[in-house]
């Protein structure tokens, strides 16, 4: 029997801002249509100026997750996903793993995960600034 404790998560519901290079839908969670709408306005202005000066496409992975796809994802409790502020970028090699890297850090995020097939990064400022991890 697994258990699962519940987390409460206040998510703001954002005014729509006009992305050049994404979709609100790129970033539903996939148990919830539209869930996309719940992204962190910020944040998606930032990824859209990362793609920009990164010159190649930007594949999302994941971003916005309820509890319950983060929990089955195997995500942490207090993931960045949930609350509209995360993204993890597909990768195809170290060369593109570099160009969303520079680009990211050029765009002004200052939280990114790197792992073999994809770059998570997030703009959550409850979380330690100014770090680079790997999984």
């Amino acid at each position: 029997m697994t258990i699962v404790s519940q987390v409460s998560v206040s998510v703001k519901i954002n005014v729509r801002v006009s992305l050049k290079y994404f979709s609100y839908e790129e970033f539903a969670s996939p148990d919830v249509p539209h869930s996309g709408e719940y992204m962190d306005a910020d944040f998606l202005s930032m990824l859209d100026s990362a793609r920009e000066i990164s010159g190649i496409p930007f594949k999302i992975n994941s971003g916005y997750r309820t509890i319950e796809h983060n929990y089955d994802v195997g995500g942490k409790p207090n993931s960045s996903h949930i609350v509209g502020k995360a993204a993890d970028i597909a990768v195809k090699g170290s060369r593109q793993r570099w160009v969303i890297t520079q680009a990211l850090i050029q765009a002004g995020f200052n939280r990114i995960g790197i792992a073999k097939t994809f770059i998570h990064v997030d703009s959550d400022d409850t979380k330690d600034p100014d770090v680079i991890w790997t999984y």
